[in-house]
C-alpha cells in the first residue's frame, strides 16, 4: 500500500492492522517441575507407600537368598542315602519273602508227588498216639504193632496238607531232607539226655503205652 493511500485511510479514522510478532525458530521445551509433578497422582517412577505390588509380583523370601552351609548340605546327602538304604532293605526282605514262599511251595508239592502209595495209615486202628507238634498237642491213630515200631523209632509221622501220615523210617529221612518242616514225630528211644533224673531204664515209658 503507498504512502499516500495509508495517510488518506489514516484521516478517515482508520487504524493500521498491528503488525504480527516474529514467530521463533524453535518451540521452547516444557519446563519440568519436581514438585508439580509429585504431586499428581501416578507421576514418577516410585509407588506411593502401602500401595500393593503389581499383579503377579511375589514377595521375596529372605531365606532363599541365603546359600545353604556345607553342613546343610552333607546333612541332606545323610538323608537321602538312609532312605535310599532303607528302601532298599525293603525291598530284598519282599523279594526273600516271595522267593521262601516258592521255594516253600515246590518242596511241599515234590514231597507229596514223593509220599504217595507210601502212608501207612490203618482204617482198623485202635490206639491213639499223641505227640507235640507246632506248638501244640497233635494225635495219630495207629495200631497196636504200629505203636510199638513208633515208640521205638521204627516208624515215623509226617504232615501233609493238613492230615499226619504214619510211615517208615528211611520215608521219613527222604521226606525230612525234601521238606523238613513236614516231620512231626520222629522218636529216638536212645536221646535220653544224661542229666536227666528219668534216663534210668525202669522209668522208660513202655512200648505199647498210649498218651
Amino acid at each position: 500500500m503507498s504512502n499516500s493511500l495509508r495517510d488518506q485511510l489514516k484521516g478517515l479514522g482508520f487504524k493500521e492492522p498491528p503488525t504480527p510478532a516474529p514467530k521463533p525458530a524453535h518451540a521452547p521445551r516444557p519446563v519440568h517441575d519436581p514438585h508439580a509433578a509429585a504431586g499428581k497422582p501416578g507421576a514418577g517412577s516410585g509407588a506411593r507407600p502401602g500401595n500393593k505390588p503389581a499383579a503377579g509380583g511375589r514377595k521375596s523370601d529372605p531365606r532363599a537368598a541365603q546359600p545353604r552351609t556345607r553342613e546343610d548340605i552333607d546333612l541332606a546327602k545323610a538323608y537321602a542315602i538312609r532312605a535310599q538304604k532303607e528302601k532298599d532293605e525293603r525291598i530284598e526282605a519282599e523279594r526273600l519273602k516271595q522267593e521262601e514262599a516258592r521255594l516253600r511251595r515246590e518242596a511241599k508239592a515234590k514231597l507229596e508227588a514223593f509220599l504217595k502209595d507210601k502212608a501207612l495209615n490203618a482204617a482198623d486202628a485202635e490206639h491213639v498216639r499223641h505227640f507235640e507238634y507246632g506248638g501244640k498237642i497233635k494225635r495219630i491213630h495207629v495200631t497196636a504193632e504200629q505203636l510199638k515200631a513208633l515208640n521205638a523209632g521204627a516208624l515215623g509221622v509226617l504232615q501233609m496238607n493238613g492230615r499226619y501220615l504214619l510211615v517208615e523210617a528211611a520215608v521219613l529221612d527222604a521226606a525230612q531232607a525234601i521238606f523238613a518242616q513236614a516231620v512231626a514225630l520222629r522218636v529216638d528211644p536212645d536221646a535220653l539226655a544224661p542229666d536227666d533224673p528219668y534216663a534210668d531204664p525202669q522209668y522208660r515209658i513202655p512200648d505199647d503205652l498210649a498218651w
